[in-house]
């Protein structure tokens, strides 16, 4: 009599393609053995720095090839008393000798650019050359000759200046790991000089990781004062276009009003107009009161909270005489040569534009005067030609010591006086003098009412 069949579910043999405990342990351990080496290896193929050679950003020639050469000078010294050594001191054959010394100093060379594949290389040869040295020295140092030693610390100063911390600890720690194992077999009779190793290379390597976070950080610093001056130009020169719209608001105004008060009262001046000629009138006073309107709402936008409102009349070359007054009184002496009574006629119908740029830049190249060369004598020349107004101010060295912080300035004044000039169309020159002093020259176009503008 048969028995019934057992049901699939009821084997007690494991199918063929699944795996027993013991075999899928064994799979889970091979995973995490081959995931490990994956990171070793990415941890150490990949640097964490730069992979330019070390000075490669100098600027001089010789600056960057110096790293070369030394490294070239070490390997060029390095390799024949290599061979030697383990030639006459461990008894190596002369070929594995030469090929050993070879493989422990020719890395320096790749060092230079690349580090930390260098030093992978090194580590091997090393190992090698200490297993060599192991076996065949007798009361020689071991596990690592004075070669290996040299060469080894020269690699580990190359890494600290362009491997992250983690890297460098990652090294160090390999070293340690490598040093104590070779060293406990070494001859009780021969020096140790693993724990030699473990010392210069931890010190090789925190040494240069201090040097290389002290010269970032001081990059860093002269960039963040780079952008920081680039900020406080931009800044200076848009308050200074604030300044000049909010000026200039005095001025426009001034002529949009007298137009708005024409046109209104043209109607009753004049007899027989026209209505036509009414209605136009009453246009031209409707888009001369709306555009008033307008520059005063744009006006609001350019004005800070804090900025109180201006009433005095805006500066001219009229007010010259009133400012280097006032500037003399503040222990600042100044020559001034004007045109004459004739010339100071035509220049009654200068733009006001001009004129209250000119103003200013007299004003700005004073204060300069004052901030930075403290009672040196200033000369002030205002001139005409055809088609030019002129503006020459020159002072001589300070006779007084300025202060620290004033005689550091930033130049943002001159800023304020490229705008200027730029806005009515004219050129500016500002500049230092061999004797000490100071310069600026300014041109401005003579653009008259009667003439128009540009």
């Amino acid at each position: 009599m048969s028995s019934a069949p057992r049901p699939p579910d009821q084997d007690p043999r494991p199918p063929a393609s699944q795996p027993d405990g013991r075999g899928a342990t064994r799979l889970r351990a091979s995973a995490g053995v081959r995931e490990g080496l994956d990171r070793a290896a990415a941890f150490f193929a990949k640097p964490a720095g730069r992979t330019e050679p070390l000075l490669a950003r100098a600027t001089r020639r010789w600056m960057r090839l110096m790293p070369l050469i030394i490294a070239l000078g070490f390997v060029a010294a390095l390799i024949p008393i290599t061979t030697q050594v383990l030639t006459n001191d461990y008894g190596v054959s002369g070929g594995l000798a030469g090929a050993l010394g070879v493989a422990q100093a020719a890395p320096l060379l790749l060092a230079v650019s690349r580090p930390l594949a260098a030093w992978c290389i090194m580590i091997v040869a090393n190992v090698l050359g200490a297993i060599v040295t192991l076996s065949t020295g007798d009361g020689r140092p071991a596990p690592w000759t004075v070669m290996i030693i040299v060469s080894y610390v020269v690699v580990c100063l190359l890494l600290s200046l362009r491997e992250s911390r983690r890297t460098l600890l990652g090294i160090w720690l390999v070293t340690v790991v490598v040093s104590l194992v070779l060293g406990a077999f070494r001859d009780e009779g021969s020096q140790d000089t693993g724990v030699l190793l473990i010392v210069l290379s931890g010190v090789a390597l925190l040494l240069g990781a201090l040097l290389r976070e002290r010269g970032d950080a001081q990059r860093r610093l002269v960039e963040q004062e780079t952008i920081s001056e680039a900020e406080r130009s931009q800044r200076t020169l848009l308050e200074e276009r604030a300044r000049i719209a909010r000026e200039l608001h005095d001025v426009v105004a001034h002529h949009m009003s007298v137009i708005t008060v024409q046109a209104d009262s043209a109607p009753y001046r004049l007899d027989g107009l026209p209505d036509a000629a009414r209605e136009e009138f009453g246009s031209i006073a409707a888009s001369a009161r709306e555009s008033l309107t307008e520059m005063r709402r744009l006006l609001a936008v350019l004005r800070s909270e804090d900025t109180p409102g201006e009433r005095a009349p805006q500066p001219g070359l009229s007010r010259l005489p009133h400012l280097v007054e006032a500037t003399v009184r503040a222990g600042l002496p100044i020559d001034l040569s004007r045109p004459e009574l004739s010339v100071l006629t035509h220049l009654a119908d200068v733009t006001p534009a001009v004129d209250l740029s000119a103003y200013r830049i007299v004003q700005e190249a004073l204060s300069n005067v004052m901030r930075h060369a403290p009672g040196a004598r200033t000369t002030i020349t205002v001139t005409l030609d055809e088609e030019h107004l002129l503006i020459l101010v020159v002072n001589g060295p300070p006779t007084e010591t300025p202060d620290s912080f004033e005689h550091s300035g930033t130049g943002h004044g001159l800023v304020g006086m490229r705008e200027r000039v730029r806005l009515v169309g004219g050129t500016v020159d500002a500049g230092p003098l061999p004797d000490g002093g100071f310069r600026v020259a300014a041109q401005l176009p003579l653009l008259t009412k009667d003439s128009g503008t540009a």
